[in-house]
Formats: structure tokens, C-alpha cells, sequence
């Protein structure tokens, strides 16, 4: 029974290995039925060919039109983007110029007043009185900040006017270009004093000043230090005409005030301390009364 197994077994192999090796013949030995296209087959061929090569060429036409298009609409919102981003930098880059600008000018105003020994309080410029040339000024700070009236005002170019009316955010700068603020100056050469008011347009007069005394132009012109409301020695502006007549006791002099007043934006307002002055005066009447 064993020996009609292992029989059945060899030839079934047997078998296999003649089938595989048929399979493998007929493969090797295979030929490619080569004949040439039919009429029908011709027609077709040369029917369909253009369409086909119309067709992909359109496809590939309609590709790339699509992907410029694509392209272009986000090469239009990265442009668009840029630009944002480009207009926000100028911006903050303004930002800055304008605020190293008003560092500048403000580290001016603080150098100015070192060797005058007030209070000085810095404030910007928030109006003015449109029919008056600039002659009155409102700045941001007030009796809150410890603005005081009559406290003098001054920008690093020299004497802007003083506080004569006021509330607890705001106060109003009489400047010097006003008529009836009178300023007691002197002549920085000559030593000549007289009294300063303002004139028409943005310049001021000096009166008082007699005849004989050489002032020429150009000269500068400072506080004198009398009214207790202006320290010493403050420029005020410049000689800018002068006239002497034949008669009378005093000359005509024009002053050009040194404050560019139509480019006025931050002053400086020294406040003098008052209390402590008084102080001293009622001390040296008790002192003279002692001896």
C-alpha cells in the first residue's frame, strides 16, 4: 500500500515538471502577430489623432492657465500683504522719528532751565486764540500739576510769556507778543532797559530806551529780572529795527521775539515757590527787628 503512494506521488511530479516547462517553451518561443492597420483602422487612427492631440493640448492649456491663475491670486494677496506690512513699518518708523524729535526738543527745554532755580513743568501747546496771531496760548497742565499763575513760560529758544489764567487741567500763556503784557528787558550789550510789549505782526516793541543810547541791530535783548515774574537774564529776541529821531528823549526799536512762535509745541513753565520766599522775607523783618 506504502509503494502505490510513494508511486503516485513520483508521477504527479513527474507530470508538473512536463506542464511548467511546456508553459515556459511556448512563452520563449512566442511571436508578436506585426500586420499592418486596416482602411477602418487608418480612418480612425487619423480621425482621432488630431481630436486627441486638440484635446490635450487644451487640457494642458486649461492646466497652466489655472495654476498662473492661482499663482496670481496668491502672488496678489502676498503683494497686498507686503504692502500692509510695508505702510505698518513706515508708520511705527514715524512713530519713532517723531518721537525721538520730541526727545530732542523736550532734553532742549530741560538743559535750558538747569541754572534757574524754579520748578519747571513741561506741557504742550493744545490751542490758541485764532484772532489773536498766537498771542494766547492753552497748554495741558494746570493747577492739579502745580501750575501757579503768573508762573513764567519758556521754551529752549527763550521767554514765551505767563500763566494768567487757568483751571485744574488747563492754563492759558499770555506771551509776550500781547500788548498789554509788559516785560521789563535790558539791552545785553548796552545794558540799556525798557519795556517790551507787543506790536503788530509777530514782533514786539521796546520803549523807554532813550536816544543816546547806542543800541544797533541785531543786539540781543534779555529779562531784566524786575516784576518778579520773569527770572534774569532770559533772551527775548533780537534787535531788528531801529530809529532815531531828531527830537524827543527815546528811540523806536523793534524786537524780533527769539521764539518761533508758529512752530510753538512743548514750553516749559517754571513756577516759582512763593511760600518759601515769603518765608525768608518775613525772616529777615523779624531778624532786622531783633537787632
Amino acid at each position: 500500500m506504502k509503494m502505490m503512494l510513494d508511486e503516485g506521488s513520483r508521477l504527479k511530479t513527474i507530470i508538473n515538471i512536463i506542464v511548467l516547462s511546456a508553459a515556459l517553451y511556448g512563452v520563449t518561443t512566442r511571436n508578436v502577430d506585426v500586420r499592418e492597420a486596416t482602411i477602418f483602422e487608418s480612418l480612425l487612427m487619423d480621425t482621432l489623432a488630431p481630436l486627441q492631440r486638440g484635446v490635450s493640448s487644451i487640457h494642458d492649456r486649461v492646466v497652466s492657465a489655472v495654476d498662473h491663475y492661482i499663482l496670481n491670486v496668491q502672488a496678489s494677496k502676498e503683494n497686498i500683504q507686503l504692502k500692509r506690512d510695508v505702510d505698518e513699518l513706515r508708520n511705527q518708523l514715524f512713530s519713532m522719528n517723531q518721537i525721538t524729535k520730541e526727545n530732542e526738543r523736550l532734553k532742549k527745554l530741560l538743559r535750558f532751565g538747569e541754572n534757574i532755580k524754579r520748578k519747571k513743568i513741561l506741557a504742550q501747546i493744545v490751542g490758541w486764540d485764532a484772532s489773536s496771531d498766537f498771542r494766547v496760548l492753552r497748554i495741558n497742565k494746570g493747577a492739579s500739576d502745580g501750575i501757579k499763575l503768573q508762573s513764567t513760560v519758556v521754551t529752549s529758544q527763550g521767554v514765551v510769556g505767563y500763566i494768567y489764567r487757568m483751571t485744574d487741567h488747563f492754563a492759558d500763556i499770555l506771551t509776550i507778543l500781547d500788548p498789554i503784557n509788559r516785560v521789563d528787558v535790558l539791552i545785553d550789550r548796552t545794558r540799556s532797559n525798557g519795556i517790551l510789549e507787543g506790536f503788530s505782526g509777530w514782533k514786539c516793541l521796546m520803549k523807554y530806551v532813550t536816544r543816546t543810547d547806542p543800541v544797533k541791530l541785531n543786539d540781543m535783548v534779555v529779562t531784566s529780572g524786575l516784576g518778579n515774574i520773569y527770572p534774569k537774564g532770559l533772551k527775548v529776541g533780537l534787535v531788528s529795527k531801529v530809529e532815531r529821531e531828531s527830537y524827543g528823549i527815546t528811540q523806536y526799536i523793534e524786537v524780533e521775539p527769539s521764539v518761533d512762535f508758529s512752530k510753538l509745541e512743548e514750553v516749559v513753565v517754571l513756577v516759582a515757590d512763593n511760600d518759601s520766599k515769603k518765608r525768608l522775607e518775613w525772616k529777615a523783618l523779624d531778624d532786622s527787628e531783633a537787632d
